[in-house]
């Protein structure tokens, strides 16, 4: 599969901006330098004592010039360079949710959330400085390294190449061995960052068991330890910077006390005028300025190719062609949901489905049961196109769900667990299910899942702030509202997801009596663990180990198997 690209196709993109970038930082190290030309010409010069000032007047205008040029292009050069990485990080973001959002249901399957929050933080920020601390730079410093020795070329070919040479251990051979050097470093601090990430999201989402259990020291401690190695990862990272500028700096230092003695072996030959000599030396100070933060910029490539791969990881790959026209293939007025010889596993464990089958038909309500972990959640996963089969097809009317995508929710309505309610009034809350339903199509999904009259009690009736995460209802009211949203978003299945867990048996019966009044005529998936009121199915498949263990009509089954009659009579106790 072809992987994503996050660099060249930006590039592309803004072409002409940054060439327009790239400029201006040569025109700033060149303006910089001919200040710094200008200025060692100018005091030379004035301290010869000249007769008219005018003599001095083109170098001091020229001094002016090009101090307001190196400003003026600096600010301009920032200015457009930071507006394209804005965008270009808007665009990435916009991009990389668009990538996870399609399979954002099976993304706890495949990633923890610290590594998701590493992602999403960490990678995007750090691809900015991509373009800003090392394209940008590199570039205009390559470019002025080139400028510069033709430059000198002009006076002195041999000693241009005895300069090149000298400035190719600085712009090359010092940032290569930086990048060796802090590959390995980049990588093990990158990786320790995002397991202090995933430890400390942990932590936060599990405090209370930390508190309770009473191990909250034991943790701070080992988190503290880990934190500490990272630091001193980080500490070695720093010290070898410090002595690589260091040597830098003594290039540096060596490059003046160089051009110092060729101007002054130039002047002795009657070659260079000795008001020069200033201004060559002092030309080396804003050129080696460009060049000394290239070994930083190289340094981090490591870290932009393991921010790459990360996001490449998470984001799913084009699948086929049959994506385009899957939409127009489904019939949402009569559906069939088909499961033909299904067999999944999660990272090529132990199988959670094994050649499971199975058909319902517009109309028909099925139940599946089975203990947690026999693969009930799993086989919603894969309706809801989240997850891919390894082996056989899950479809819609023949069309894999997997090829469905955004086409899904049409098709598709699930009542979960926990359904969550927002902090608004319960008739946006209803109106999820459709936003371009009417107030009164709001008002007559309530009555239909018998919540009406109690909403019209409420003060505030309908516009009635549900607070947050639904707090002022009870769970059975909850489920009522989520009812009401299926109701309006109107698909031809619908599927239970354990809906009663933690509802006392009454308010489970209601409910349940309430679901499969207002959904005749729908196809129903009701998956649950125990066997109260499964009666109400036109089929009942028992899920054991991945496969099918019982399959039947409620009465079949009862009359025929001995341990579904042993476990529907302790589920539901003969009166």
């Amino acid at each position: 599969m072809k992987k994503e690209e996050w660099i060249l196709p930006y590039i592309k993109q803004n072409a002409r901006l940054f060439v327009l970038v790239v400029f201006l930082g040569a025109v700033t190290i060149f303006s910089a330098a001919f200040l710094m030309f200008t200025s060692g010409f100018l005091i030379s010069k004035a301290a010869t004592r000249p007769e008219n000032i005018l003599l001095i007047y083109v170098p001091i205008v020229a001094v002016r010039t090009f101090g307001i040029a190196r400003s003026v292009s600096r600010y301009v050069e920032r200015l457009i360079g930071h507006h394209i990485i804005l965008k270009i990080v808007s665009d990435m973001r916009v991009r990389l949710y668009n990538m996870l959002e399609p399979g954002a249901l099976m993304l706890r399957s495949r990633f923890r959330t610290g590594d998701m929050l590493g992602i999403l933080s960490e990678d995007i920020e750090h691809l900015q400085d991509a373009f800003l601390k090392t394209i940008f730079p590199a570039i205009s410093a390559l470019l002025l390294y080139a400028v510069s020795v033709i430059a000198l070329g002009f006076f002195s070919w041999p000693f241009a190449i005895l300069l090149a040479v000298y400035l190719f251990v600085l712009v090359v051979l010092f940032p290569v061995v930086s990048l060796l050097v802090t590959r390995a470093k980049n990588a093990k601090l990158k990786s320790g960052r995002n397991v202090l990430y995933s430890r400390l999201t942990d932590a936060v989402m599990g405090v209370s068991d930390w508190m309770f259990s009473g191990r909250r020291h034991a943790f701070i401690d080992s988190y503290e330890k880990e934190e500490n190695t990272w630091f001193e990862l980080e500490r070695k990272k720093h010290r070898f910077t410090r002595w690589r500028d260091f040597a830098a700096q003594c290039l540096v230092a060596g490059l003046i006390l160089l051009m110092l003695f060729w101007t002054a072996g130039q002047h002795a030959n009657g070659e260079l005028a000795r008001t020069m000599i200033a201004a060559f030396v002092l030309v080396v100070f804003p050129l080696t300025e460009a060049f000394l933060p290239l070994s930083d910029a190289l340094g981090e490539v490591p870290g932009y190719q393991d921010s790459i791969k990360r996001m490449n990881k998470v984001a799913p790959q084009p699948e086929s062609s049959q994506t385009e026209s899957a939409a127009d293939r489904l019939d949402l007025k009569d559906v069939t949901l088909a499961f033909r010889d299904v067999t999944f596993s999660y990272d090529n464990t132990s199988q959670v489905l094994n050649h499971f089958s199975f058909t319902l038909r517009q109309g028909e309500k099925m139940a599946l049961l089975g203990r947690s972990g026999s693969g009930k959640s799993t086989s919603l996963a894969l309706i809801e196109g989240a997850l891919k089969p390894d082996s056989g097809s899950v479809t819609l009317n023949g069309v894999e769900t997997a090829f469905l995508k955004d086409q899904i929710a049409d098709a598709v309505a699930v009542l979960n667990q926990k359904p969550h309610l927002f902090d608004t009034s319960i008739l946006n809350n209803i109106r999820l299910g459709n936003g371009k339903a009417s107030d009164e199509d709001v008002r007559r999904a309530a009555k239909q899942v018998k919540l009406h009259d109690y909403i019209e009690s409420l003060p505030d009736g309908y516009h009635t702030s549900v607070q947050e995460t639904g707090i002022r209802f009870s769970g059975g009211e909850r489920q009522r509202i989520a009812l009401a949203r299926i109701l309006l978003q109107d698909t031809p299945i619908i599927i239970l997801d354990e809906p009663t867990v933690g509802l006392d048996p009454i308010t489970e019966r209601e409910l349940m009596e309430t679901v499969f009044e207002v959904l005749k005529g729908k196809t129903i998936l009701w998956i649950t663990h125990h066997l109260a009121g499964v009666e109400a199915a036109d089929k009942i498949v028992f899920l054991e180990n991945g496969k099918t263990e019982m399959e039947g009509t409620h009465e079949e089954l009862l009359a025929t198997n001995e341990r579904y009659r042993r476990l529907y009579h302790l589920d539901v106790p003969v009166k």
